[in-house]
């Protein structure tokens, strides 16, 4: 089965260019070009990794190819818009610092600086945590945490004074206010003016869990342990992990060992086994075991995941491998859009498809995981 991942991770590139990917199901659907987005970003990311595993040339060329298509010489990164102030369009930034590691090229050092000049001017709330986008005024989504706080993480690591203080102060705001005594899991959004119609009044939470909202968190706090040094705060972000993947695990279901998209609710009408959370929740207990960051158990629990998608929602369709059980797309509002009310009707409402990237792109990230652990 493995070989046959492979082949249907390097179909999808076959497939893909920067003006049309064979995985961004939202711009198909749309039927509008490709533009710098988290989506790609994702993916991107994925292939880089899929290089490193490897030692195939090819995943990186056609990373660098898809890059290049959206970065000037000058460092300019086309289609991105500062003003909107999105975190989602910080989350590409991440894959030019192995570009520039690789190549020298002068370029992705200054679309790192383009972007982390975005970053600079990114609201925040009153005690400091960047708000999702200029549209969520005040709020603070688990998703902002992956799409920004690692990008920041490589530029200070890289090009800045190595001060982690910021992205240590915004998990410790995400951990005070968003985590759930009582389960231990983290609720979607929290906004700290507690004025959003989908907001708590008193605490500002959103209503539910949504899976791949956690998902999202513990890829980045994964990821954050890679990047932030033991003596700038490392160990706190292992503890916040591990309190997290020991909660998560409790909501496992026992035959898959995947998640469900709202994971505190399995066996509820509606509700269903989802691959892209379950793939992330996967990628982070694989990665953080590896690190020394969590107990060895969850390398097993993570390959249990992987197989779990693997036998469930990878199928042969055609003579090509399809990955389904994938939530579309999932968010809070805005003020216009008040059927995105954070209820458990809503997460399960949404279309569910198949080799969408943000199913696939962590799938293939828990892939190179689990290569790395057969090595």
């Amino acid at each position: 089965m493995y070989e046959a991942i492979d082949r249907y991770v390097f179909s999808l590139i076959e497939r893909s260019s920067p003006e049309r990917t064979a995985w961004n199901i939202e711009k198909v659907r749309q039927g509008v070009p490709t533009n710098w987005n988290y989506i790609d970003g994702c993916m991107i990311t994925a292939l880089i990794e899929m290089a490193e595993i490897s030692g195939d040339a090819r995943y990186f060329d056609f990373s660098r190819r898809f890059i290049d298509a959206f970065v000037g010489e000058d460092g300019s990164v086309r289609t991105f818009r500062p003003e909107k102030h999105t975190l989602d369009d910080i989350n590409e930034g991440r894959v030019l610092f192995p570009l520039y590691a690789r190549t020298g090229d002068e370029k992705y050092r200054l679309a790192a600086e383009t972007l982390k000049r975005a970053l600079d001017d990114q609201p925040r709330t009153y005690e400091g945590s960047f708000w999702h986008k200029q549209i969520y005024p005040n709020q603070v989504w688990l998703d902002g945490i992956y799409m920004a706080l690692p990008f920041l993480a490589l530029y200070e690591g890289r090009f800045g004074s190595g001060d982690y203080g910021d992205i240590l102060r915004q998990v410790r705001t995400v951990r005070r206010h968003m985590r759930d005594d009582r389960t231990g899991l983290y609720y979607h959004g929290y906004d700290a003016s507690r004025s959003a119609f989908w907001a708590d009044p008193v605490t500002g939470l959103s209503r539910s869990f949504w899976l791949r909202s956690i998902g999202w968190f513990a890829v980045a706090l994964a990821d954050l342990i890679e990047l932030v040094p033991e003596a700038d705060g490392r160990g706190e972000l292992v503890q916040t992990l591990s309190e997290l993947t020991e909660a998560v695990w409790r909501f496992h279901d026992p035959e898959t060992a995947m998640y469900f998209q709202v994971p505190d609710r399995p066996g509820e009408a509606g509700n269903y086994l989802e691959s892209s959370g379950s793939a992330m929740l996967a990628y982070a207990m694989l990665k953080g075991a590896r690190l020394g960051a969590l107990d060895p158990v969850f390398s097993d629990r993570g390959r249990q995941t992987f197989d779990g998608i693997v036998e469930n929602r990878l199928s042969f369709e055609d003579g090509e491998l399809t990955l389904g059980g994938i939530c579309l797309v999932a968010g809070l509002g805005p003020e216009d859009n008040r059927r995105r009310d954070g209820t458990y009707a809503y997460y399960i409402s949404e279309p569910v498809v198949q080799n969408d990237a943000k199913g696939v792109a962590p799938f293939v990230l828990c892939y190179t995981e689990v290569k790395r652990l057969d090595a």
